[in-house]
């Protein structure tokens, strides 16, 4: 949304030309994991800061647990909030529960999406999160926040499931829609799989150059070709 918006004010209020090109995801790094069976392994892959809301997950995972008590929840990212975010884990009783990794690199990032169940994004400001990407791409169903472009990437009860900002009470019953109904989840896995195909670099590369040789008045990669 925020691109959005800011390419329509540019093209408007200023005069300038404005392209939104998307983010891409590797294709070939994130996949699904091949016949892993289903379980109850909850996965939040953004930074430890305050826009990014991590202490919704973990009130989500406390709700959450209540009806399935095997639950867990892994969150992969370093920032300031780590001791308040341990804290709260102890004070919710489920600290047994949630692991911190601190920050991975890529390929740690894809081991770690080939052993969840769902991902849950609580972040209350955002554009197009490479991380709901390649969930999408690794076969992981989302449960999302609705807020800045996530709605343009990735679409409520189709290829994920979208609750408001800082409500522990929606992102826990959305996840739990989730591991308790194998229908739906395979439905949004099937769904998001073939949505994201359109942010490989097959797909984006020809609208990223297109983009520059406008910019440079040049020809673009299909105009070269012919």
């Amino acid at each position: 949304m925020f691109l959005r918006i800011v390419g329509s004010t540019c093209a408007a209020g200023v005069g300038i030309a404005a392209e939104i090109v998307p983010n891409v995801v590797d294709l070939a790094r994130f996949s699904p994991a091949p016949g892993r069976t289903p379980g109850r392994h909850i996965v939040v892959t953004r930074n430890l800061e305050p826009i990014y809301d991590i202490s919704t997950a973990l009130r989500a995972l406390a709700k959450v647990r209540v009806r399935f008590r095997d639950a867990r929840l892994t969150v992969a990212g370093s920032g300031p909030e780590l001791e308040s975010l341990q804290r709260l884990a102890r004070e919710l009783g489920i600290a047994d529960a949630v692991r911190f990794t601190g920050r991975l690199d890529n390929d740690e990032i894809a081991a770690l999406y080939r052993e969840a169940d769902l991902l849950l994004n609580p972040s209350t400001v955002d554009n197009m999160p490479n991380s709901l990407l390649e969930a999408m791409a690794s076969g992981v169903p989302i449960v999302s926040t609705n807020v800045g472009g996530v709605p343009y990437l990735v679409e409520h009860e189709r290829t994920a499931l979208l609750v408001p900002a800082r409500d522990a009470d929606a992102m826990a019953a959305a996840a739990i829609r989730i591991l308790e109904d194998a229908g739906l989840r395979d439905r949004i896995v099937a769904a998001a799989l073939n949505a994201c195909r359109a942010y490989s670099w097959a797909c984006v590369q020809p609208q990223l150059f297109a983009a520059y040789a406008r910019c440079a008045g040049g020809p673009t990669l299909r105009e070269s070709a012919s």
